[in-house]
């Protein structure tokens, strides 16, 4: 990899990590706004499954007048992509939109690290040449000290609730899955095909699943409401599809590394954007070790 191409890698992943930061206090702004309480989890999928929707729509729509040839898809591709938009977005963010609606922003954006930590156990009982040794387990061992301080919230009082830091774990335990699932069924798909297609049909599936039990005419729709879901249709397209296509050129390990941004961003953005919302001694240990695991199991 020449000099220049390892720049525009780096600035790409880190701006993807702090697109993906600013969810946290974006989406716990949305609630606020649009009047959805923690409890009402139908109006949080039919929350989610606009912004997926729209962000599909949008990469697809990019494609068709980019590379209108990446769209043509076979019958068993099709079946792959659907089973992949139920994992990697209807039930990511099923437990993700929940998960964060019951936790504080600042916890959230250190919990939901934990995927990258999950992505790398999984393989190494997947694959056989993507064995742990001790700098990947110091990493593991960091990291999930830190979900550890997260998880404790941020007065250290032992809190834990399943709808909340719960979620958030299954929630990044679904994304590691569709990490491994994208390596293996997404072989002869176009990156941004994929992109689209999983956000697409996945959002479809949250949307016609909370359609029945969601008070949607109770939701306040003022303009910052507006300005926040464009936003994260946008976040979520560009970033989605930005780093689809450095993973195509680049080694997973040499991107992945700056997937420690997130928990960085999420965590100040929240502090500062969040009523309530402080950096306490808890916090700061558990991004430290966060952000340590995240870059010693990258580290080549």
């Amino acid at each position: 990899m020449n000099l220049q191409k390892k720049w525009v890698m780096v600035v790409i992943a880190i701006f993807c990590a702090l697109l993906w930061g600013s969810a946290f206090p974006a989406l716990k702004l949305s609630y606020s706004e649009l009047g959805i309480p923690s409890t009402g989890i139908a109006e949080q999928m039919w929350l989610a499954g606009l912004r997926f929707l729209f962000a599909g729509l949008l990469v697809l729509g990019g494609l068709l007048l980019i590379k209108r040839s990446a769209l043509k898809l076979t019958r068993r591709q099709y079946g792959i992509l659907l089973i992949f938009g139920i994992v990697q977005t209807t039930l990511q963010y099923l437990f993700f939109y929940v998960g964060v609606s019951n936790t504080s922003g600042v916890q959230a954006s250190i919990i939901i690290s934990s995927n990258t930590f999950f992505t790398i156990l999984l393989a190494h009982f997947i694959y056989a040449n993507d064995r742990l040794g001790w700098q990947k387990w110091l990493g593991l061992a960091a990291g999930f000290t830190g979900i550890f301080f997260a998880n404790w919230g941020q007065s250290f009082d032992g809190s834990f609730e399943f709808l909340g830091e719960g979620f958030l774990l299954l929630s990044a335990f679904t994304s590691a899955v569709g990490t491994i699932m994208a390596k293996e069924m997404g072989k002869g798909i176009h990156p941004f095909t994929l992109s689209g297609w999983q956000l697409t049909l996945g959002a479809i599936l949250l949307l016609i699943t909370a359609f029945p039990f969601a008070d949607t005419a109770s939701l306040t729709w003022t303009p910052l409401a507006i300005g926040l879901l464009l936003y994260m249709v946008a976040l979520s397209a560009i970033a989605f599809a930005l780093w689809f296509a450095i993973l195509q050129y680049h080694k997973a390990s040499h991107v992945g590394i700056y997937k420690f941004f997130v928990p960085v961003s999420g965590v100040g953005l929240s502090v500062l954007l969040l009523p309530g919302e402080t950096f306490t001694l808890p916090i700061l240990l558990a991004l430290v070790f966060v952000a340590f695991g995240i870059y010693t199991v990258n580290r080549s």
